[in-house]
């Protein structure tokens, strides 16, 4: 029998194979053998016993379906059959969507992608019911972040959010029939990867384009990265440029932090968690980059991005979360409100990449920001001794302040007041001695101290 919509012929076996079981379960279905050639022919396998073991277990560790896998045999050789079902729900291969047309297999990107997946579920994969998690499985401190961001950002009264966790995952749509939604599950779970793979934020520092010197995987659910991923940008991979207007001392970083902020919740609440794919930061010496997967609405391009335009999120539900939380203004003022930012510190416009269904947002760094490793270093041994100087100045007035209202105070008893060593105490004291502020009367045990006015 000749290949058709639902066989494909294979003489040996390779994991990329699992691609063709991918378009068949997105398909109709179908018949992958191993062992027999293009022509038909059964050449056999000689290594059957272990693949009849691996090939199960690769199919559902990277497919998530199960298979009927059989041995068979025809004059003496032996070979594979693998029957793949038709699946109710889009089956990717590490991100990619493949999908049997004819006798070969086609990857779906695109609008193509976009009508397949609603097609084939009616509903976006992140609106799909989970059966396994429930309300009381979900983090108590995501829920705590939230209603103290909704209640500062105004965007919800008390009343609103003196209710049940239940009835608020209600009040969001984020239930159906009593049971949770994927987007609950990925807004409010500690451990979203539990139904799909790479749902988290990965932030890298390169000194070029290939050189990785050091990141941080953030998984946790997304109100909690919200809460924490822009801190841990601006504290751990940016530097700023320190200056003094006066007395006052001035930070500048190379990149608005309104304009980041923005840019990382928009990857958040637009990805399509589907893919299996995390929001990826990367820092470069004069650059940000920041992607994810996603759907854009049929006819956008980047320039769209760059334009007014009415907002459309992917994930309305996510977004509308975010939103009363205070993370996101307005939908539709994201890319204005990015823009406004850039322009305020005075660096380059964002630019817009859309690469298949991946999109980027370039970030150029303000070059009058940006300082090299030795000031760097520099500029952070400055700040270390004057936060030492400023920590000793303040406990030498405690220091001083004990003695006046205890003049036999001993030094142990400084050093337990003050939560310091007596060694530390001891090094104070001879300081203020040489400075002839202060001078000890008799001996440590019996004497007294005297402050000179």
């Amino acid at each position: 029998m000749a290949e058709n919509q639902n066989i494909e012929y294979k003489s040996t076996w390779r994991d990329e194979y699992l691609k063709w079981v991918c378009g068949f379960a997105n398909a109709q279905g179908g018949k992958l053998y191993i062992g027999i050639d293009d022509n038909g022919s059964v050449c056999g396998v000689s290594n059957i016993k272990k693949l009849l073991e691996d090939i199960p277990n690769k199919i559902q560790t990277c497919l998530g379906i199960v298979t009927a896998i059989n041995k068979m045999e025809k004059d003496g050789l032996e070979y594979i059959e693998i029957i793949v079902d038709p699946s109710s729900y889009p089956v990717s291969y590490h991100g990619e969507f493949h999908y049997r047309s004819g006798a070969t297999k086609q990857q779906l990107t695109g609008v193509a992608l976009s009508e397949f997946i609603m097609k084939k579920t009616g509903v976006r994969w992140e609106d799909a019911i989970v059966e396994d998690i429930g309300v009381d499985d979900l983090d108590a401190e995501s829920f705590k972040i939230f209603r103290r961001e909704a209640l500062k950002s105004n965007r919800m009264s008390p009343e609103d959010l003196n209710i049940s966790n239940k009835e608020l995952l209600e009040k969001f749509h984020l239930m159906s029939n009593g049971k949770l939604k994927r987007s609950a599950v990925m807004l409010f779970y500690s451990d979203p990867s539990v139904i799909q793979n790479g749902s988290y934020v990965k932030v890298g520092r390169f000194t070029n384009a290939v050189d990785l010197q050091y990141q941080d995987t953030i998984e946790d659910s997304l109100i909690k990265i919200a809460d924490k991923v822009i801190d841990l940008i601006y504290l751990k991979y940016l530097k700023a440029k320190i200056t003094y207007e006066h007395d006052r001392r001035v930070e500048t970083y190379p990149y608005a932090r309104i304009a980041i902020r923005e840019a990382v919740y928009n990857a958040i609440i637009h990805n399509c968690y589907m893919f299996g794919t995390p929001i990826q930061i990367r820092v470069e010496n004069e650059a940000i980059i920041i992607s994810n997967q996603c759907f854009l609405p049929e006819g956008w391009t980047a320039e769209t991005l760059m334009k007014p335009h009415h907002s459309k999120p992917y994930n309305p539900n996510i977004a509308n979360v975010f939103y009363r939380a205070g993370y996101i203004e307005n939908w539709g003022r994201g890319v204005e409100k990015i823009c406004d930012a850039c322009k305020e510190l005075g660096a380059n416009l964002p630019k817009y990449e859309i690469l298949g269904n991946g999109m980027r947002i370039h970030f150029s760094a303000l070059k009058s920001a940006l300082i090299d490793e030795k000031t760097a270093n520099v500029q952070e041994n400055v700040q270390e001794n004057v936060q030492e100087n400023v920590q000793e100045k303040s406990r030498k007035d405690l220091i001083l302040s004990i003695i006046r209202k205890n003049t036999a105070v001993s030094l142990r008893e400084l050093a337990q007041k003050l939560d310091v060593s007596s060694k530390t105490i001891q090094r104070d004291l001879n300081q203020l001695k040489r400075k002839n502020v202060v001078y000890r009367i008799g001996s440590d045990k019996g004497g007294h101290w005297k402050l000179n006015k």
